[in-house]
């Protein structure tokens, strides 16, 4: 799984930390960092759920 967010769109509101933050990380200067580009496969379901939760639909994931 590959985790991908396009910045564009990112408004780095932190509801994908809320939900996963060993993945997703908003720093001190307001903007996110994606802290395993390539997460293990049991956080599937929460990563998941952080691009479902989205309010830009800014996160997308790969395989």
């Amino acid at each position: 799984m590959r985790v991908n967010v396009n910045f564009d769109l990112c408004e780095s509101n932190a509801v994908c930390m809320g939900i996963e933050p060993s993945v997703f990380e908003v720093d001190e200067d307001d903007f996110l960092d994606v802290l395993q580009e390539e997460p293990p496969e049991n956080l599937r379901p929460t990563v998941e759920q952080a691009a479902r939760m989205c309010p830009m639909q800014a996160i997308t994931i790969e395989g």
